[in-house]
């Protein structure tokens, strides 16, 4: 029997072997492919001939951008051009403009040009796209994994439909992988695969179709034949049954899960956003969660670390005083000890900044008077308050009347500190949660001291 190691050798990936030739065979992206949509529209060989909508594609990795810019092509009939903005220039781009008007004008053939990794094209490469796009001599296809709204120049943008690919879900990379072990294309029932090793494919894939295929054929070609004694193999083949898939041969392939984040793009906001929003929700899992998935990405450890004191200061505040003084120890640990040992001091900040008394009454108070002062909402600086150490201060009754506060048994006075136009304002509300219940029983017996009530 042929060795299961060379039973893939010197072949085309089976991710490439295993691309769709039209757009029935994809898997996922149903909410794009439903009858009558742009991109079913794009791929009817009966509207060739009319003018089509150029399209941008954004989604993840491995959902599908390049496989449905090439099922669209095979099934309308369609010249098929396809460019790499990794590798291409804009004279690459001029050339295929020149050469699709020409097909058009010659021959009546419209062009399909795919722009793979559009986001990486500077604007200048950009703009040379548009003429193409504006007088139909290309209809584009242009693929990105970053928010086009950021990445693609607003004229191009706008000539163009914009789609979002989704992730798919298990149940579409479990029809993809069980198609390409069966598939002549693929595997072609080479090898069996188990529900256990199945499952393990699809959850270390997250998503991405292109991963899952490569685990598929990493796994396959470790799989040994099985005997049909243990009750795993072929009835048919006995001691000569098919290689048999199973979980630790895609432990093996794969070592650990794909993490969705780009340190430049959205997922890094997202994550960041969901990671500062478990602390304030006091979900010390899911925090730690997010901890991991940053941490193991490859984030800045400053990064995270810098948004732990801004949530200590924001959301914690003066509910625990400790929070802050927590989080810019572990900024401090990270910058001199560095990682991979900085996750630890990381991860006891997050921890304590998830569980303990949240207050953001501080936070609160200084927007406050930040808007009042920004709404012209401010006096003059009562003159008892006012500098009284320079030359002619006295004689203008700077500081005149004032009390110093160390001077009282209770070591507050009994005056106004507030301008006139703000007498009796309220910035501060403290909350009665952690150390802050305190705080507030003081505030109150403060201002009535002060004459504020």
């Amino acid at each position: 029997m042929t060795p299961p190691t060379a039973l893939f050798q010197g072949q085309t990936p089976l991710a490439v072997r295993m691309r769709p030739v039209s757009l029935d065979e994809v898997a996922g992206q149903g909410h794009l492919l439903r009858a009558g949509s742009p991109l079913v529209k794009l791929a009817d060989p009966d509207a060739s001939a009319q003018v089509a909508s150029s399209v941008v594609l954004w989604g993840p990795p491995g959902t599908g951008k390049t496989t449905l810019a090439q099922a669209i092509a095979r099934s309308s009939g369609r010249r098929f051009v396809e460019l790499s903005a990794v590798t291409a220039g804009v004279r690459d781009v001029r050339e295929v403009m020149q050469e699709a008007l020409n097909q058009r004008d010659l021959y009546g053939q419209s062009t399909i040009l795919f722009l793979d990794e559009i986001h990486r094209f500077t604007k200048a490469q950009q703009d040379a796209l548009l003429p193409g796009v504006e007088n139909g001599w290309v209809v584009l296809i242009a693929a990105t994994t970053e928010n086009p709204s950021f990445s693609v120049i607003s004229p191009l943008l706008s000539r163009s439909l914009l789609l979002t690919l989704r992730p798919l879900s298990d149940e579409d990379l479990r029809i993809l992988i069980d198609r390409a072990v069966a598939d002549p294309r693929g595997l072609g029932g080479a090898v069996t695969l188990g529900d256990a090793a199945a499952e393990a494919l699809v959850r270390l894939s997250s998503g991405d179709a292109r991963r899952a295929l490569t685990a598929l054929e990493a796994a396959a070609s470790l799989a040994e034949p099985v005997d049909d004694a243990d009750g795993t193999g072929d009835e048919a083949d006995g001691d000569d049954a098919r290689p048999v898939i199973q979980p630790e041969h895609v432990s093996q392939a794969v070592d650990r899960a794909l993490l969705r984040y780009d340190r430049q793009g959205d997922e890094h906001y997202d994550v960041i956003s969901a990671f500062i929003k478990s602390i304030r929700g006091s979900d010390v899992d899911a925090a730690m969660h997010y901890l991991a998935r940053m941490v193991e990405a490859g984030e800045d450890p400053r990064f995270i670390a810098r948004r732990l004191v801004i949530s200590a200061a924001e959301d914690i505040g003066l509910a625990d005083p400790n929070a802050l003084t927590i989080a810019v120890a572990a900024a401090d640990a990270v910058q001199f000890i560095g990682m991979p040992e900085g996750r630890i001091p990381l991860a006891e900040a997050t921890a304590y900044l998830a569980t303990t008394a949240k207050s953001n009454a501080a936070y609160v108070a200084i927007d406050a008077a930040i808007a009042d002062v920004r709404s012209g909402g401010f006096g003059r600086v009562p003159v008892h308050l006012r500098d009284a150490h320079y030359p002619g201060a006295k004689r203008l009754g700077h500081g005149k009347g004032y009390v110093y506060p160390h001077d009282l048994d209770v070591g507050v006075a009994t005056q106004q500190y507030l301008p006139d136009e703000l007498r009796g304002k309220r910035y501060y509300v403290p909350t009665a949660r952690g150390a802050e219940r305190d705080i507030a029983a003081r505030v109150e017996k403060i201002r009535r001291i002060l004459g504020d009530d």
